[in-house]
């Protein structure tokens, strides 16, 4: 049996998180209160910090409107 092996990009991932939320223009506060993700969260995803919870990423994906597979996708 073969395990996967490439280990997860969370550099992308918290880039493709950035970008969304620049393409759209919302501050992390604005994200914040559509996600119910905490700012100080969101900052802490973007920045590496953590790599969220994945509770956290459905949340994410619901305020912008997207799919959880195509928010994680980059990973």
């Amino acid at each position: 049996m073969a395990f996967p092996t490439r280990d997860p990009d969370f550099e992308a991932l918290r880039f493709e998180l950035s970008k969304l939320r620049a393409d759209r223009g919302w501050t992390y506060d604005e994200l914040a209160e559509r996600s119910g993700v905490t700012r100080r969260t969101l900052i802490a995803i973007e920045t590496g910090t953590t790599h969220g919870r994945l509770e956290s990423w459905f949340r994410i994906a619901q305020a912008f409107g997207v799919d959880l597979g195509d928010l994680l996708k980059p990973l």
